[in-house]
């Protein structure tokens, strides 16, 4: 893998889908969240910065006020977010730091509401390795729209989550074919050690 042509992707992982403006209450899911995913993101993240990785971050924000232009998916289950609102922001933890790439979606895969495939094109992005929510929506989409454009894709397991257990495992199953799958511990094997980490003295 070369990290001059490799970008994380992190998905939805947002205020209004895993932070304090969720408009339902999720216990359940979030105290998996916090507990799991969260911390397994975070190190994703981290690697990813330390090894000059592209960062890039989408979250679920309406172009409109009235949300006119969401995908027809998002009109009938009524998913959006306002542009601008706090449940459109990323999460603290994860938030994004200096020019790192922040794109609004308003459809279940990035490739369909946002430049991407224009900005890793440009960039010269041949891998792209996805975390975030949900398993079965938006990673499932996204990570077969980016293989029916040519980009090889890997996706951290347990960096990504779904409403249940079993919907996460099926949808791993489901586009298996479509990606590398691997927990964040293998993907820090995967990457070549950063400069100025490990290696003693010559």
């Amino acid at each position: 893998m070369d990290p001059a042509r490799t970008a994380l992707l992190l998905v939805d992982l947002q205020e209004g889908t895993c932070g304090r403006a969720q408009p339902r209450p999720r216990p359940g899911f979030d105290a998996v969240f916090s507990r799991q995913t969260l911390p397994a993101a975070q190190r994703a993240l981290a690697l990813a910065r330390a090894h000059g990785l592209e960062v890039i971050h989408t979250m679920i924000a309406d172009l409109t006020a009235d949300g006119r232009d969401r995908s027809a998916d998002y009109k009938r289950c009524g998913m959006g977010f306002a542009p601008g609102s706090p449940a459109s922001r990323v999460i603290p933890p994860l938030a994004p730091v200096g020019d790192e790439l922040v794109l609004p979606k308003s459809s279940s895969s990035p490739f369909s509401s946002t430049p991407l495939d224009y900005l890793l094109r440009n960039i010269g992005i041949d891998t792209l390795v996805v975390i975030g929510l949900l398993t079965d929506q938006c990673i499932d989409h996204t990570v077969k729209d980016g293989a029916d454009r040519g980009y090889r894709m890997v996706c951290l397991t347990d960096a990504c989550m779904a409403e249940s257990l079993e919907r996460h495992d099926q949808a791993l199953a489901c586009f298996r074919g479509y990606a590398a799958q691997m927990p964040v511990a293998e993907f820090e094997i995967w990457l070549a050690p950063a400069p100025g980490v490990g290696g003693g003295a010559a």
